[in-house]
């Protein structure tokens, strides 16, 4: 008998948040505010004819109002605007060498920090973007959001600009490693904080332990979906930041294998996820209470979000995407990722009991 292996064609992706208790809610300004956001970034021609292609087929502007459903029409003006800033960043960096990468990030965060300075001439246009972004955010902004979006920015632009060394280097983490960087560049800390914006929930309350662990859960959660729904684009690019391509080197095991250890791992998740937020503390505060109520539900929203967004748009699946979130079959690319040049020798699972 042969001993070939038939490589499979197919794959399931898990159906991970069927029991999910926040349900679809896309904001009702979503059309005006994605008319608006589109026409403002084209004005800066920061993508080439074929990454503008791609951008359009995103709608990052659903992404947005689906994720921030109960913002009024300026709050999600200012939630599109920041999910095509997350493109604009990407789409650079992707390209950047670390050195390059790394002056953009420091455009960025001197952006942010000096919203009000003209941008010097030849920069690049990323600066200009996140200004104007920035400006119009601060409209409606309260001081604490402020503080609290540039933290988690910095996260995420200091992680971007770790992501181009392990490609430059073709490096593939360990899976704690991935988790430590790509809950960092997947963007989605400062997404959660754009939350917040018109609310004043003092640090002390944000640092409770079960809110933390809410905000960790649902940064996880989103991380292990985007990473199932675009491993087959990732692989066809050679991409190795990519949970599915970690688990299969750091386990040994084959794509089966690894769908099934990430779903399972999923599932943890979302159990300590429901857990902590039924351990939320309720405030004497009145607004207060009723401000970390919306901003817990807006976490959970997002995982939702996320989610359908994923089948909603044709980022991943092309023009096939409500075909497949109703048969979860996705044609699997044969394109293999390169071996990394080194590995973590240690494997820290996370959420494990």
């Amino acid at each position: 008998m042969s001993s070939n292996v038939v490589e499979p064609t197919h794959f399931r992706l898990p159906d991970m948040l069927s029991n999910w208790p926040w349900p679809r809610h896309l904001n009702p300004h979503y059309e005006v505010c994605k008319k608006e956001s589109v026409a403002w970034l084209e004005m800066f021609h920061a993508f080439s004819p074929k990454a503008q292609k791609a951008f359009d087929l995103c709608d990052f502007n659903l992404l947005a109002s689906l994720g921030y459903p109960l913002h009024d029409k300026d709050g999600c003006r200012v939630g599109c605007d920041l999910m095509n800033l997350f493109f604009v960043i990407d789409h650079h960096t992707d390209i950047a060498d670390p050195a390059g990468a790394r002056d953009q990030a420091n455009v960025l965060m001197d952006v942010l920090r000096n919203p009000h300075m003209d941008r010097p001439s030849g920069e690049w246009i990323g600066g200009e973007v996140a200004r104007q972004f920035w400006l119009n955010a601060l409209l409606i902004a309260t001081p604490t959001f402020q503080r609290h979006f540039i933290d988690t920015f910095e996260m995420y632009v200091d992680g971007v600009v770790e992501e181009a060394r392990d490609r430059t280097e073709h490096y593939i983490d360990g899976i704690d490693e991935f988790f430590d960087l790509r809950r960092n560049t997947c963007g989605v800390k400062p997404t959660f904080a754009m939350i917040e914006i018109g609310m004043d929930i003092p640090d002390e309350v944000m640092q409770n332990e079960h809110i933390a662990a809410l905000i960790l859960g649902g940064v996880d959660m989103v991380i292990i979906v985007n990473d199932l729904c675009s491993y087959n684009v990732e692989l066809a690019r050679s991409d190795s930041h990519n949970l599915v391509t970690v688990v299969m080197h750091s386990l040994h095991l084959d794509f089966a294998g690894a769908l099934e250890w990430i779903s399972d791992l999923h599932d943890r998740v979302v159990e300590k996820f429901l857990l902590a937020f039924s351990q939320v503390p309720h405030y004497s505060d009145p607004d207060l209470d009723r401000q970390v109520t919306q901003f817990i539900h807006g976490i959970g929203n997002w995982v939702r979000a996320n989610e359908v967004w994923s089948f909603e748009s044709e980022r991943y699946f092309g023009k096939r995407g409500k075909e497949i979130q109703a048969t979860r079959m996705v044609e699997l690319l044969a394109k293999a990722v390169p071996a990394p040049k080194t590995m973590s020798p240690e494997i820290l699972i996370p959420y494990m009991a």
